[in-house]
């Protein structure tokens, strides 16, 4: 079984695209590092490798955590299996 994604925290809001792309429609197979979880997620846009998949609906103001660390918050609603990335993930810095 080919993982797609992983995660390294449970709480974790999304996923990165490790070996290849992710495309649109595709169920991606992720683990979940620290409870050693199998998870599976239908990818509704593709999503390039190193790129971020989102775990579960994320709503407009939520933090977005990767890594177990709060890397900003959702600008926009990002639906479960959606692609999070520069588009719709502002820093809380500024």
């Amino acid at each position: 079984m080919t993982t797609h994604f992983i995660a390294h925290d449970a709480a974790d809001t999304v996923g990165v695209v490790v070996v290849e792309q992710v495309k649109a429609g595709q169920e991606a197979t992720g683990w979940i590092m620290e409870t050693d979880e199998t998870v599976t997620i239908k990818a509704l846009v593709e999503v390039p490798l190193g790129h971020k998949l989102a775990l579960a609906d994320i709503k407009n103001e939520d933090t977005i955590i990767k890594y177990g660390n709060d890397i900003g918050r959702a600008v926009s609603d990002i639906p479960k299996g959606g692609y999070v990335h520069v588009h719709n993930v502002k820093t809380k810095r500024w």
